[in-house]
């Protein structure tokens, strides 16, 4: 199988991921914006996950871009790492209608720690298949930002039966430390193909 087919189911699933949690927010029956109140913590919740997973397929993107080949295993990591994300609307779509409650934030986090590990599987996957020279390999370096987000991700899960807001303020940092822009493969690419 050829990269791009890879590439287009994934964009192809994460498509319907965002439709499914744009869907979770139901039109308030009255034209008051006193009547969006009710709807905030849905919004919020829909907010936070379409920023993951739009920070999910631009990753996909720039790591796809070092790819020169696909493999059976590359095939099935790509999978495990749609299934989680996959699952993204339904956590969202409930931790948002009980007002995030701790079971709902404590099982966002856990969805949202088994996508960062199934993408570090991802990751590497293609470089145990492109060698330790690969693009990728040498764009990734010491990858902090991957081995940072798991941790906060367990902090997050585990604050949850604590204190959600903690929960919150975790899942949301990690979320702005990967919002900031990733040049590494950019400027690998470049690099090599200069």
């Amino acid at each position: 199988m050829t990269k791009g087919r890879l590439e287009a189911f994934t964009d192809g699933v994460l498509a319907i991921v965002i439709t499914i949690m744009v869907l979770e927010l139901k039109v308030p029956h009255g034209g008051n914006f006193d009547d969006l109140k009710p709807l905030f913590p849905v919004f919020g919740s829909y907010i936070l996950s379409f920023i993951y997973v739009a920070i999910y397929w631009n990753n996909h993107h720039h790591m796809m871009q070092t790819v020169k080949h696909v493999t059976g295993s590359i095939l099935w990591a790509n999978m495990h790492l749609l299934f989680w994300l996959s699952l993204i609307p339904f956590v969202s779509g409930w931790m948002g209608e009980n007002h995030f409650s701790s079971a709902s934030v404590f099982l966002y986090g856990i969805v949202l720690l088994g996508a960062a590990l199934a993408y570090f599987i991802l990751q590497f996957l293609i470089i145990k298949s492109h060698g330790k020279e690969s693009i990728l390999a040498k764009a990734l370096g010491k990858d902090l930002k991957g081995k940072v987000s798991p941790i906060f991700y367990i902090i997050g899960i585990i604050s949850a039966f604590f204190n959600v807001y903690i929960s919150g303020v975790t899942f949301v940092l990690v979320a702005i430390i990967w919002l900031v822009p990733d040049k590494r493969i950019e400027k690998v690419i470049k690099n090599t193909f200069e």
